[in-house]
């Protein structure tokens, strides 16, 4: 079965593929294991120059991308790919995007068409009738939905098989369980007076992922307990040791 197809709705289309084409994401681009197409709302367009936004009704800051040459864009992205992919806006409107929401959509294979919003937004009118999901990535904003986008395709290619180098690296991630990756180390053995754990030189591999998975559960509780459902809990209060939030 070939691999998903992504049509990224963008005005910036030379552009966004270098935001995709680094690492393990980059090197399964060059292999085609999946297809990255971009598509500049601009060409469909019929006035000269080439008009995607305009400004708001009511007033206020700020422009607001067109509907009609999005219309047109989908439309001919649609009949390109002739399948019912979903379209999907990365806007602070949607849900928070999560891991399970990732695997679903890499389990339905297709792909997906993707709408980079910029400015003060986009017509109502167009996410009214076209967009079928919207996600968010947190509680912050951005200039573009570029990069939410590519966050995105990153976080969904890396699931295909044979992107990673071991199979199971993406099994073993953070949220997967639903609980955070547990820490890991590696040489030297010994740095600035600190020790690897003794479980992990033991040779005993049973040890080892237990111990792992204990850690991840210290891990979680210490930095997202609202994961493991403590309704109490506030991620947006939790910091690291060195005052950044996590």
């Amino acid at each position: 079965m070939p691999g998903p197809r992504f049509d990224v709705i963008t005005l910036f289309p030379d552009q966004f593929p270098s935001l995709v084409e680094l690492g393990v994401v980059g090197r399964a681009l060059k292999k085609q294991l999946f297809e990255l197409n971009c598509w500049n709302p601009r060409d469909f367009t019929d006035d000269p120059h080439r008009t995607i936004d305009d400004r708001p009704y009511g007033g206020g800051p700020g422009m607001v991308m067109l509907a009609e040459p999005l219309v047109r864009c989908v439309k001919a992205i649609r009949e390109a790919r002739g399948d019912s992919a979903p379209l999907v806006f990365l806007t602070p409107h949607g849900p928070l995007l999560k891991q399970e929401n990732i695997r679903a959509f890499s389990d339905q294979g297709a792909g997906a068409i993707l709408l980079c919003g910029r400015y003060e937004g986009v017509d109502q009118r167009f996410i009214d009738e076209y967009v079928e999901q919207t996600y968010c990535l947190g509680d912050f904003v951005l200039s573009g939905g570029e990069l939410a986008v590519a966050c995105f395709v990153d976080a969904w290619v890396r699931l295909l098989p044979d992107v990673l180098n071991h199979a199971l690296s993406a099994t073993q991630d953070s949220f997967e369980a639903g609980l955070l990756d547990c820490p890991h180390y590696t040489r030297p053995e010994v740095f600035e007076n600190k020790a690897v754990p003794d479980v992990l030189l033991s040779g005993n591999h049973a040890k080892i992922e237990s111990w792992r998975f204990e850690q991840a559960k210290v891990y979680t509780e210490r930095f997202r307990p609202e994961l493991l459902g403590n309704p109490d809990s506030d991620s947006n209060n939790q910091t690291g040791k060195a005052g950044k939030k996590v």
